[in-house]
């Protein structure tokens, strides 16, 4: 039998994913919280936590001093990694960005994932949210892995994922994801951790 309880938290992150997903700046923050309802230990301190959302928060404005409105950037900050992702109409717009980006207080490391090319449609938008939804569901079903470790961005079609995990986690959570219809590829920006360390990490939130 189905457990009601996993089928409304399901529902809700398939619904909250969805909202995040579409439009605007929502976009900027793929895979943040889904509400109380899903409330499960985050692999960052909540210090860490609060400076993704900061450094989120001035690279948008930053990037639009640096480019204007020329192009569709996303900005996906995770244990102080940032993952830039979109279209750009130049090269050069493209180093911009990534320069504005690597300045911003407490930025470790940047990952620059933009495509120098037109900017993608609202509908190709709208599709790129549906998998993003569809490969956290699949995270949720599953029971090896824990879906809130784990952070998803997908920009035309390829599925982006970010999270402290280990090396089973992370191949299991490719795994996943290439299987969902519609993905056409998958890029793992994984920071790597030992079981040794996860065990630890678990013992320190507990």
């Amino acid at each position: 039998m189905s457990n009601p309880t996993f089928s409304m938290l399901r529902s809700a992150l398939l619904a909250a994913l969805a909202a995040a997903t579409l439009g605007g700046c929502a976009a900027l923050v793929v895979g943040g919280a889904v509400g109380t309802a899903m409330v499960v230990s985050d692999r960052r301190t909540s210090g860490v936590q609060l400076e993704d959302q900061s450094i989120e928060l001035k690279a948008v404005n930053r990037i639009r001093d640096a480019v204007g409105e020329r192009g569709h950037t996303n900005v996906t900050s995770y244990n102080r990694t940032v993952l830039l992702t979109g279209e750009v109409a130049s090269e050069a717009d493209r180093s911009a960005i990534e320069q504005t980006v690597s300045r911003i207080e407490n930025v470790r490391s940047t990952v620059n994932e933009l495509a120098v090319m037109g900017s993608s449609s609202m509908t190709a938008r709208s599709n790129d949210s549906i998998l993003t939804s569809k490969v956290k569901a699949s995270y949720l079903d599953a029971k090896d892995l824990q879906a809130n470790a784990l952070k998803v961005v997908t920009e035309r079609g390829t599925v982006f994922l970010m999270g402290r995990v280990t090396e089973r986690e992370a191949t299991r959570a490719a795994e996943l994801a290439r299987g969902v219809s519609g993905v056409q590829k998958v890029v793992r920006v994984f920071e790597i951790l030992t079981e040794a360390e996860l065990a630890e990490l678990g013992s320190k939130k507990n």
